[in-house]
């Protein structure tokens, strides 16, 4: 016997469309459905920063119990009105970043070497894969010194994240 379709979900709010645009992106089948392996993807694009530890919590939360390995939409929309209204994965705030910068930059020179952010960002804590390190590589060094100048970078982190909300802002 062929499974019933469940009844499109439409949104209450444009919390709710922004999430539900979000996975629909990565529903392949329109069945309000996504692969487990998609949800990281899913939770980055709604501008959120969860850590890998993060990203399986969520889907421990919201994994159909039946058919293991997808993510229906029914209980991942909820979840994650939830988890953004009570401003859970959100990103550091500039004055966190900065005090970790600091913390690495014993000597107090306002700059950490090219080889020093490459060995933090690739080998220690949380690594990052290397295509996300190129991507920040690009906007972090001083292509003069070879260096990040750490002030100056997340200077351009914060305007890069105050443009993406006031875009968000005008939809």
């Amino acid at each position: 016997m062929a499974r019933k379709e469940e009844p499109k979900i439409l949104p209450n709010n444009e919390l709710e469309k922004k999430i539900i645009e979000a996975f629909e992106v990565f529903d392949h089948s329109g069945k309000q459905v996504v692969d487990v392996r998609e949800v990281g993807t899913i939770l980055r694009s709604l501008g959120c920063c969860p850590t890998e530890a993060e990203v399986q919590e969520v889907i421990l939360a919201t994994e159909n119990k039946e058919a293991t390995g997808n993510v229906p939409l029914i209980n991942f929309l909820p979840y994650m009105c939830k988890a953004i209204t009570d401003h859970r994965f959100y990103p550091a705030s500039a004055e966190v970043l900065l005090a970790a910068f600091r913390y690495f930059d014993k000597e107090g020179q306002g700059f950490i070497t090219k080889e020093r952010f490459s060995q933090l960002m690739l080998e220690e804590g949380e690594p990052f894969t290397q295509e996300e390190f190129d991507e920040m590589i690009q906007v972090a060094l001083d292509p003069v010194t070879d260096t990040i100048t750490y002030e100056y970078y997340i200077n351009q982190l914060m305007v890069e994240d105050e443009a993406i909300e006031i875009e968000s802002n005008r939809k």
